[in-house]
């Protein structure tokens, strides 16, 4: 079996993992993004993490945690066999020789390399997702663009295509989508293989035990989360902001309008659960991925 095929195949193993053991923790980070600042003096309509999952339970049940989980389920495989077969690709591409282990210098340019591979299928993806995810806190706080209200992932798919665009609507939010992936998985695979390196005391890694790559896994997705939280913000408050009646211009217009209304602490919204969210279900992402992988030959 070809190298990039079994990528393929340990990639999607490892990002079904993920969605399973993080999509919960997603839904929350979502909802208290994408929620409107308050009026002065009103409380916001969630007071944090915790109030968001107990108010979605009551209104939804244990279903909503699982809201928007269709359209990243749907292309869960193919998102996780981009990112990890550009990333073996871009390992052929920097090592000395077949097999040779790469520097963390090395993995952190196989990071970038993904993550610009794999933005463009993420766009997409997660602007159906955070469309599912955000509207029962958009309707609850009266804000524009609610009278929309979606069925499922292909009843937003459709609604973009013909009212938003087309198929340029589906890539609302790229540009943050790049500022978010690339940094990101640089750090996430360059942390990855310094911490497996640092356990395995050398270059060669093949004889950790699975903690050893749990371990290393959760750094490595706490990592990407610290290095670009801000600009995963931006990028959400982008994809569910009203078509018609838009509340940014762009990018930098939602990060200036963020902080001006709200400072630093309003590029932060949904932080804890993200945070939560990115140790264990990134854990599980690479340890399904290097079983897989091994398992394969």
């Amino acid at each position: 079996m070809a190298d990039v095929t079994k990528d393929l195949a340990a990639g999607t193993v490892g990002g079904a993992a993920q969605l399973i053991v993080g999509h919960p923790f997603d839904t929350i980070k979502v909802k208290l993004q994408s929620q409107p600042a308050p009026l002065p003096g009103q409380p916001p309509k969630y007071a944090g993490a915790m109030d968001a999952v107990r108010q979605t339970l009551a209104a939804e049940g244990p279903r909503g945690l699982y809201k928007g989980m269709g359209a990243p389920l749907a292309t869960v495989a193919a998102f996780n066999a981009v990112l990890f077969s550009a990333r073996g690709q871009m390992e052929a591409l920097l090592r000395s020789q077949p097999g040779a282990p790469l520097t963390v210098n090395q993995q952190i340019v196989c990071g970038a390399g993904a993550g610009i591979a794999v933005s463009f299928l993420a766009c997409p993806t997660e602007l159906i997702k955070c469309r599912l995810q955000a509207q029962s806190a958009l309707a609850g706080s009266g804000a524009a663009g609610v009278a929309v209200m979606y069925g499922g992932p292909l009843d937003v798919a459709k609604h973009v295509l013909k009212s938003e665009g087309g198929t340029r609507g589906l890539f609302k939010g790229l540009v943050p989508t790049l500022a978010r992936e690339v940094p990101g998985n640089a750090a996430m695979f360059g942390v990855y293989e310094a911490v497996k390196q640092f356990m395995a005391g050398g270059q060669d890694t093949s004889k950790l035990g699975r903690g050893s790559l749990i371990i290393a896994g959760g750094l490595a997705g706490a990592t990407f989360w610290l290095s670009v939280y801000p600009t995963d913000v931006v990028k959400s408050v982008i994809q569910v902001d009203d078509y018609k009646n838009p509340k940014f211009s762009g990018s930098i217009d939602a990060f200036r309008k963020i902080l001006r209304s709200e400072g630093v602490k309003g590029l932060y919204r949904g932080f804890g659960p993200a945070m939560a969210r990115s140790v264990p279900a990134n854990a599980a992402c690479f340890l399904a991925y290097e079983v897989t992988r091994s398992s394969l030959g």
